[in-house]
């Protein structure tokens, strides 16, 4: 279709009925100019200042234990803790306030202090994904917890404090906005046509076939149509299951297989440690069935043409709505085209 890959055009998220504005004119060749190749300088296997590594002293005093594997603890400087008031303020309709309790955790992937998900081998990054199962499984049974956040914010482009080897995860007591916007879509979606949306929206995806990144049995990486960020992503289970309690064995090392594939690529794309914030989206934990619910991941990267070169959300993008110039399709050929041996192992050429 000539709309969508000439003229300026909006495409409409279905997950949040949020739209995007898509400028294809505006670049007739995405990568254009210098590509410098920025590489991350070599973190050490231990590091003695890291307050995540294996029997080292946190922030707040603690000592790490001298784990072996995936290591899990309350954030020492949670943005929820459990003991929050439940008070609500309303002033003259217009000031609206409330309490809000949680939890919220630290899940390090790896005792190594060089090691990320791309670095890492299928059957390394398995005991995270079970380590993710039982959080979510755990933090879902207290009667406080509506919702259970896994996110991963990767260098310091994204905000991460450490670059040891790890993640967030944020139990609340509210459904965040995002899941709200998701839950509402996927339910009306249900109701109308009485089918799931992300499954009918993969069944369509696999049959163009000009979006999908890579695929296994259990899970399809690919560039949603209405996506926002340059190289957005966005894994999504084959068979229609709401939440990582669902998984089974097979299924996580489907998962396992499809992070560590779709983590390379990104990395090989500007041959750089690729930053991203990626996190899963999964049915509340309030008890209620919802089986609109489609379990999937969401992966947001800053970088637009090289390694040192990011997109920013300003100007009409702030006051108006979200634009972008490369398509979805584009960003999925490059992202297809890429190798999955990292660059860090092929031979200098």
């Amino acid at each position: 279709m000539s709309l969508l890959s000439n003229a300026s055009h909006r495409r409409l998220n279905q997950l949040t009925g949020e739209w995007v504005l898509v400028s294809p004119h505006r670049t007739s060749r995405p990568w254009q100019g210098q590509v410098e190749k920025t590489h991350a300088p070599e973190r050490p296997r231990y590091d003695p200042t890291c307050y995540l590594c294996p029997e080292n002293a946190r922030a707040n005093g603690e000592r790490n234990p001298a784990y072996k594997g995936v290591f899990a603890f309350d954030n020492d400087f949670a943005a929820l803790t459990p003991q929050a008031s439940a008070e609500e303020i309303v002033q003259d309709g217009l000031l609206v306030a409330e309490g809000e309790t949680g939890r919220c955790r630290v899940l390090c992937f790896s005792p190594r202090h060089d090691l990320t998900l791309s670095r890492m081998t299928v059957p390394e990054i398995v005991p995270v994904i079970d380590a993710w199962r039982e959080e979510t499984i755990g933090l879902g049974e207290f009667d406080a917890i509506n919702y259970v956040q896994i996110f991963e914010n990767r260098g310091a482009a994204m905000g991460a404090s450490n670059p040891h080897p790890h993640c967030q995860i944020w139990a609340t007591h509210s459904v965040p906005n995002e899941a709200v916007k998701e839950s509402k879509r996927q339910g009306a979606y249900l109701a109308q046509k009485g089918s799931c949306l992300l499954c009918d929206y993969l069944a369509l995806e696999e049959r163009l076939g000009e979006r999908i990144v890579c695929r296994n049995d259990h899970f399809v990486a690919l560039v949603p149509f209405w996506a926002i960020w340059p190289f957005e992503t966005m894994v999504l289970a084959t068979r229609h299951i709401g939440s990582f309690a669902d998984l089974t064995g097979e299924e996580a090392q489907g998962l396992a297989d499809i992070l560590r594939r779709l983590t390379i690529r990104y990395d090989n794309l500007f041959e750089t440690d690729f930053p991203y914030s990626m996190g899963f989206h999964q049915r509340p934990t309030d008890g209620a069935p919802h089986a609109d619910w489609h379990f999937h991941a969401h992966f947001y990267p800053p970088l637009l043409r090289s390694a040192s070169v990011r997109k920013f959300m300003v100007g009409f993008e702030l006051l108006g709505e979200p634009q972008r110039d490369i398509t979805p399709e584009a960003a999925a050929a490059r992202l297809r085209d890429v190798s999955e041996t990292h660059y860090l192992d092929t031979p200098p050429r």
